[in-house]
């Protein structure tokens, strides 16, 4: 039997919530490319606005790594 991850819900509650509002072909295009890369919208999404802050210049130093892909370890 395993035991219940206790660190799952503070990991959750770390991460922000946010609205967001695309126009429909633009949530098209990157759901497909998101099915592309075998990654969620959200985690699609996520990835180019990491890019994209890198590109700038503008990543935070207390920016934590990308989460892994796949399944999470037993």
């Amino acid at each position: 039997m395993t035991e219940p991850n206790e660190d799952a819900p503070r990991r959750a509650a770390a991460r922000k919530q946010l609205l967001l509002r695309l126009d429909p072909a633009v949530h098209e295009a990157v759901a497909k490319w998101a099915a592309d890369d075998l990654r969620s919208v959200n985690a699609q999404i996520e990835m180019l606005l990491r890019r994209a802050l890198a590109d700038a210049g503008r990543t935070p130093t207390s920016l934590a790594p990308p989460r892994r892909r796949g399944r999470p370890p037993a």
